[in-house]
C-alpha cells in the first residue's frame, strides 16, 4: 500500500515538472508575455495603489465643503483651487516650502560633491566601503530620533550653545538668530535651524547619485585632458562637472522632492510658520477639510512633473 503511494506521489511530481517545464518552455521563445509576467505585479502596485490613489487625490481636489454644515459636497467645482490661490497665506506657504527645498537642495549639492568626489577619484580600495558606510549609516537610525536628537543640540540649553559658549562665540550664534527671516529665539526654533536638519538628513541622496556618475567618468577622458595640457582646474570645469551634472541633478530630484513634502521637520524644527506638507495634514485632520488638502497635495506633484521632465531632458536618470 505505501509503495503504491509513494509510486503515484512520485509521478504527481514528475507530471508537475514535466508541466512546469513545458510552461518556461513556452515562455523562453515568448519574452514580450514573459517580460509582462515579471513586471505585473510592479505594474499593479503602480497602477492601482499608486497611482489610484493619485488619482483619488486628483478627484477629491475637485470637490468643495460646504462652509456652514463642513459636509463635503461631491459635485464638481474649481471653488477650493479658487480658495487656495485666493488667500495670500497660502501663497506664503507654496513660496516658503519652493524656497526651503531650493535652498536645501543648492547646499546639498555644494555640500555633497567633495564628498562624492573623494570617494570616486581619491579613497582607496580599503577607505571607500568605509565612507560608503558612513554616507550609509545615518539612513539606518530613526528619522525621528534624528530629528529630535538636532532638536536637542540647537536647544537654547543644547550641547551647540555650550560648545559656543567655551569657544568664545555665542556672539556669532547671537548675530545670527537676531537676522530677519532666519532668525529665532534659538536654533530649533528658526528657518536655519530647519535648514540644517533638512539638510543633514537628505545629504546622503545627494552624495550618492553624484559619486554614481563620477565613477562613470572614463579615466581616459581625464587622462586626454592632461595630455592636451589642461590644468587640473580646468579640467574639473570643462570634463569632470559637465559629465557629473546627471548626477547632480538625479540628487537634487530627492532633496527636492522630499523637503517639499515633509511635514516633520517643520513641525518639530523652526517656528511653527506653515508648509506645504503642515498644511495637508492640518486640512484633511484637524480642520477636516479634504478637498482643500488635496489641492495643497496636487501643488506639489504639479512641480515634480515639471522638474522631473527637466531632469530628464538633462539626463539625470542615467545616473540613478
Amino acid at each position: 500500500m505505501g509503495s503504491k503511494q509513494n509510486a503515484r506521489t512520485t509521478r504527481e511530481k514528475g507530471i508537475a515538472l514535466v508541466a512546469l517545464d513545458r510552461f518556461f518552455t513556452f515562455l523562453f521563445y515568448r519574452k514580450t508575455l514573459a517580460t509582462f509576467l515579471l513586471i505585473s505585479p510592479l505594474l499593479v502596485w503602480l497602477g492601482i495603489i499608486y497611482l489610484g490613489s493619485l488619482f483619488t487625490l486628483l478627484v477629491q481636489s475637485f470637490f468643495s465643503i460646504d462652509a456652514f454644515t463642513g459636509i463635503i459636497k461631491y459635485e464638481f467645482t474649481l471653488d477650493t483651487y479658487r480658495d487656495l490661490f485666493r488667500q495670500s497665506t497660502n501663497w506664503d506657504i507654496l513660496i516658503r516650502t519652493t524656497a526651503m527645498a531650493s535652498a536645501v537642495t543648492f547646499a546639498c549639492a555644494v555640500l555633497a560633491f567633495p564628498m562624492a568626489f573623494f570617494i570616486a577619484f581619491r579613497a582607496g580600495s580599503r577607505l571607500k566601503p568605509i565612507l560608503y558606510l558612513g554616507v550609509m549609516l545615518p539612513l539606518w537610525s530613526s528619522y525621528l530620533v534624528k530629528v529630535y536628537a538636532w532638536k536637542l543640540i540647537m536647544a537654547k540649553e543644547g550641547i551647540l550653545s555650550w560648545f559656543l559658549d567655551k569657544l568664545n562665540l555665542t556672539f556669532a550664534l547671537d548675530a545670527l538668530l537676531a537676522l530677519p527671516v532666519i532668525g529665532g529665539t534659538s536654533l530649533s526654533f528658526s528657518y536655519t535651524g530647519m535648514f540644517l536638519v533638512f539638510v543633514y538628513i537628505w545629504i546622503p541622496y545627494m552624495i550618492l547619485p553624484i559619486q554614481a556618475s563620477l565613477e562613470r567618468i572614463p579615466k581616459t577622458l581625464l587622462e586626454a585632458s592632461a595630455d592636451l595640457g589642461a590644468s587640473p582646474r580646468k579640467t574639473f570645469w570643462k570634463v569632470i562637472l559637465p559629465l557629473s551634472f546627471p548626477g547632480i541633478v538625479a540628487g537634487s530630484i530627492f532633496t527636492f522632492s522630499l523637503t517639499l513634502g515633509d511635514y516633520i521637520i517643520p513641525t518639530i524644527i523652526g517656528n511653527s510658520s506653515y508648509f506645504i506638507g503642515m498644511a495637508v495634514y492640518t486640512h484633511q485632520g484637524t480642520a477636516g477639510n479634504i478637498p482643500l488638502a488635496a489641492a495643497f497635495s496636487v501643488i506639489p506633484i504639479l512641480i515634480m512633473t515639471c522638474y522631473l521632465y527637466l531632469a530628464k531632458r538633462a539626463g539625470a536618470f542615467d545616473a540613478l
